[in-house]
């Protein structure tokens, strides 16, 4: 096993094992209003929408878990099978693995499936050169693309990780203007890891011409406490004292979704866990939700795990809709809604940028 897929191993791995969640889940300080009198049949209610062009049955992305390593197949495959099943997005782990060594079949394999949303994934610290490393150029880029058929690139900005990792690239200097190139030829998205997006980045991304924007906020896996846990394994006293304190480092992800809402498309993750948090981004004004710590066991265990998980989110998220009297998804971001706790102090201190 290579560096880069021991390294993958052990991001699943401690994942499962360790409590690597932040101490504060955000969108508990959501609240949406009742409504008593719905004037809505549950039955008739359409959780379907459109996201980048594509038809979701249910505004839900599974979002980048793994890739570039043995069991990674078997767990993006189920995921795949899901996903196929349920007619929602999927996105992969980072295709560097594949990219530098050339075993693509971790990530291939989801190229057998009828997913309506594929999304590709290259970290941002690789389109600039680290260290001894090379940046990926073009046909690289459109390799990604042919490795999963992808209809979408997404390029995460994972410096907190990066930082944190004892072997992390850390150079970060050039990474706006390596986006915008590659977003002139190619269809292109960002994501964060974990951290959030602030209005003033939001607003210098979009001036990249990506298509939209993943805010990943606070509040769901802390992959700085994932770096820490790895730390610990190999004796890294850098490493544990870095990922100790800024395990809760980062935007509340209700919070990065309103201070991230540029005109661009957005997805709301970052501790989504169930139905009733997607329904929460959708009214903060996402057009979609990502999921991936809360399906990740399932997807270790078989498809029909994970579909059985996806399918409690849809009902969940349906009920939502219906106990606010929404027919359509587009109707949730005209509904009312609360934001109080540590959220709403954020925002509250926020209000001039907001403004």
């Amino acid at each position: 096993m290579t560096r880069i897929e021991k390294r993958k191993a052990d991001h699943v791995e401690v994942s499962i094992e360790k409590d690597v969640g932040s101490h504060y889940n955000y969108w508990d300080d959501v609240k949406l209003v009742h409504n008593a009198l719905p004037e809505v049949d549950l039955e008739e209610i359409d959780t379907s929408t459109t996201l980048f062009g594509r038809k979701l049955s249910f505004p839900l992305i599974v979002t980048a878990i793994t890739g570039g390593y043995g069991k990674a197949a078997k767990i993006n495959e189920n995921i795949a099978k899901a996903c196929e099943e349920l007619q929602i997005g999927m996105g992969v782990g980072s295709q560097r693995a594949a990219l530098e060594n050339g075993d693509e079949s971790s990530y291939s394999v989801i190229k057998d499936f009828d997913i309506p949303l594929k999304i590709g994934n290259i970290g941002a610290p690789q389109l600039i050169r680290q260290r001894n490393k090379e940046a990926f150029d073009l046909s690289s880029i459109q390799k990604a693309f042919e490795m999963i058929d992808a209809d979408l690139l997404s390029v995460h900005l994972n410096f907190l990780q990066e930082v944190v990792q004892p072997e992390g690239d850390t150079r970060a200097r050039g990474c706006w203007e390596a986006l915008r190139v590659i977003a002139k030829e190619f269809p292109v998205m960002v994501k964060e890891t974990g951290a959030g997006i602030s209005r003033e980045v939001a607003e210098r991304l979009k001036g990249t011409g990506i298509k939209g924007i993943d805010v990943s906020g606070a509040g769901g896996t802390s992959f700085s406490a994932v770096e820490k846990y790895r730390s610990e394994r190999i004796g890294d006293e850098r490493g544990v004292a870095l990922g100790e304190t800024y395990r809760d480092w980062g935007i509340p992800a209700p919070a990065s979704v309103i201070l991230a809402n540029v005109g661009l498309p957005l997805i709301a993750s970052g501790g989504v866990m169930n139905g009733l948090h997607i329904a929460k981004g959708i009214i903060l004004g996402a057009q979609c939700a990502g999921v991936a710590r809360s399906i990740l066991a399932a997807a270790m265990d078989s498809a029909e795990s994970v579909v059985k998980k996806l399918k409690i989110m849809q009902l969940e998220f349906r009920t939502a809709m219906f106990l606010t009297g929404c027919t359509r998804v587009s109707d949730l971001q005209k509904k009312e809604f609360i934001i109080t706790g540590l959220t709403k102090d954020w925002l509250e201190q926020s209000k001039r940028r907001i403004l």
